[in-house]
């Protein structure tokens, strides 16, 4: 009994990697097909966004050191509606009674 277990066991490895390479051919055939490119597109667009993001802060914080190094104002950095990077803070002033 126990010199049949090893050829079972074989038996049972060779099923299992038939089982995964017609899972692996059907796969590679799915994606041939041109549903299959509007997923592969997905990841590129969001590495795309991600890319201009990152472009995108690294442009606010050269912004925010220029104006801090070149100005006496202070300034923060805000989405604005009209494409700034930057904006200027005014303080409070309380008034005088």
């Amino acid at each position: 009994m126990a010199a049949n277990a090893p050829a079972f066991q074989r038996k049972a490895i060779i099923a299992e990697l038939e089982k995964e390479r017609r899972r692996l051919i059907q796969t590679s055939q799915s994606m041939n097909t041109p549903g299959a490119s509007i997923s592969l597109s997905r990841p590129m667009k969001e590495f795309r966004d991600n890319a201009e993001q990152q472009h995108f802060a690294a442009q606010q914080k050269a912004a925010l050191q220029h104006a801090h190094t070149h100005s006496t104002g202070f300034f923060i950095t805000q989405d604005s509606s009209f494409g700034n990077l930057i904006l200027p803070v005014i303080p409070r002033l309380e008034p005088h009674s």
